[in-house]
């Protein structure tokens, strides 16, 4: 792959980055309300929250951002190479 097939890939990659952690953020949301609980999910400063709320809902959210980028950046990686014949890695 040669050096403009590199930039290519580096400005989708960052594109798809972005609408990847839009997506994650939407889908925790989701989960957090499938979940039974009202509301956003407890911030870490959020002063009125135990640890015992935080830690699993920055877990959860953790998990699903990990998920969504994964399936984003092998998505993307491999519609590159279906259009380019190269693996971008």
């Amino acid at each position: 792959m040669g050096k403009v097939g590199k930039l290519v890939y580096k400005v989708l990659s960052l594109l798809f980055g972005v609408l990847g952690g839009v997506i994650a953020g939407a889908v925790f949301k989701q989960v957090w309300k499938m979940a039974g609980h009202e509301g956003d999910a407890p911030k870490a400063t959020d002063e009125e929250r135990t640890w015992r709320e935080v830690l699993p809902a920055s877990a959860l959210q953790g998990a699903i951002f990990a998920l969504v980028k994964a399936v984003v950046n092998r998505g993307g990686a491999a519609g590159f190479r279906r259009l380019t014949g190269t693996w971008p890695g």
